[in-house]
């Protein structure tokens, strides 16, 4: 299976990146400068920060990781 990377925009400005299709079926988030920023899980419905906390259960909302623009 191959990685998919897909690209969040906002007014034609990048916000950030998600990529998929890892084994472990989580999901990849990062930052307009390709830091991560965080992962969510598909197998356990979670959501964690870079440094591991969760930020949410329940959920494996990407949208809960993309830094938001002022």
């Amino acid at each position: 299976m191959a990685l998919d990377k897909q690209y969040i925009r906002k007014s034609g400005e990048i916000l950030g990146s998600v990529t998929t299709g890892f084994s472990d079926g989580s999901t990849v988030v990062r930052d307009d400068h390709d830091r991560i920023v965080g992962r969510t899980s598909d197998k356990f419905h979670t959501v964690r920060d870079s440094a591991g906390r969760i930020v949410s259960t329940n959920s494996s909302d990407t949208g809960l990781l993309i830094p938001r623009k002022k």
